[in-house]
């Protein structure tokens, strides 16, 4: 078999981009709850936010442009509650919807640890039932250490070679909650009962809402490896779904399946690039994305390809 050396790879990789740029229309609709939520908008705010109160309105503000759901479809936007769970150095925020009197729904997790006197690691994991499955998002980093602004020293985690994740010990939020006299933020608001500076409005229709969010994704990347590993031990015993909204996006969450294959191709001369394939089924059919990466873990080209339903 033919090998290629990973210059060659990329070029080769970017010529198959261009053709397939001719076939995407712009980024579609899920069709799932998700599509309504920025999990890239709520981390930046929360990034910008002085405490986790001060967080929750962010989220909830219409003019931030984080949230535009309506899981009970009652034609206006649903308030996002935000409540706290600390368990040593770890923090777990649950964003959540209540959907009805009885009834609530969580949206995303926001998972916070500190790993050392001046260091902290922060990821926010989508709901399933939200977003179809987990999808994890985290600051982005990069070889570059001066290019991310006010966030700390960065933590070269898996060694010099390796992907840098963002030391985020100087947002303000977390440096609140890591106070000695902080006591976890249970928000007070509930079914019916919220804020005077909140009011509802009418959700957006996908066209004019996606662009309004679509540039938090240049400041936060999907990962595929959970930072905070005892994350999930702390919230899923209380994770909370709602009967509601399973009966109105359960079809459309069950046709959405995602697969991950991931390829190693290694060149003559010793250099590897790893290649990742994504699989979407979806209500508009399939949608599959590849990805080229240096050993270094860093991108080096992307091709969509859509394939409509017959």
């Amino acid at each position: 078999m033919r090998k290629f050396t990973l210059p060659a790879l990329i070029i080769l990789f970017t010529i198959q981009l261009q053709l397939a740029g001719a076939q995407q229309t712009g980024q579609d609709s899920t069709g799932l709850p998700g599509d309504n939520f920025s999990l890239q908008g709520a981390l930046d705010a929360f990034e910008k936010a002085a405490s986790p109160e001060d967080f929750e309105k962010a989220i909830n503000t219409e003019d931030n442009h984080i949230n535009n759901l309506d899981l009970n479809a009652d034609g206006e936007t649903d308030y996002v509650r935000v409540v706290d769970m600390m368990e040593d150095n770890v923090h777990v925020f649950v964003l959540q919807v209540p959907v009805s009197e009885s009834e609530s729904q969580d949206i995303a997790v926001i998972e916070l640890e500190k790993t050392g006197n001046e260091s902290a690691v922060i990821q926010i994991v989508g709901d399933e039932d939200i977003y179809g499955e987990e999808v994890m998002i985290e600051p982005e980093g990069s070889n570059d250490k001066s290019n991310k602004k006010g966030s700390g020293p960065f933590m070269d985690i898996y060694g010099p070679d390796s992907y840098i994740v963002v030391n985020v010990w100087l947002w303000p939020c977390v440096r609140f909650v890591y106070a000695p006299a902080y006591r976890p933020w249970v928000s007070p608001w509930r079914w019916r009962y919220y804020p005077t500076w909140w009011h509802p409005w009418r959700p957006l229709r996908w066209h004019v809402w996606h662009p309004y969010h679509h540039h938090f994704h240049r400041s936060y990347v999907v990962v595929n490896t959970r930072r905070v590993v005892r994350g999930p031990k702390i919230y899923r015993p209380v994770r909370t779904t709602s009967v509601t909204v399973n009966r109105r996006h359960g079809t459309a969450i069950g046709n959405y399946r995602v697969k991950h294959t991931r390829t190693t191709v290694t060149g003559p001369r010793g250099h590897k690039a790893s290649v990742h394939k994504t699989t979407v089924r979806g209500p508009k059919g399939k949608a599959s994305r590849t990805t080229v990466r240096g050993s270094k873990g860093k991108v080096k080209a992307t091709k969509t390809v859509r394939r409509k339903k017959n």
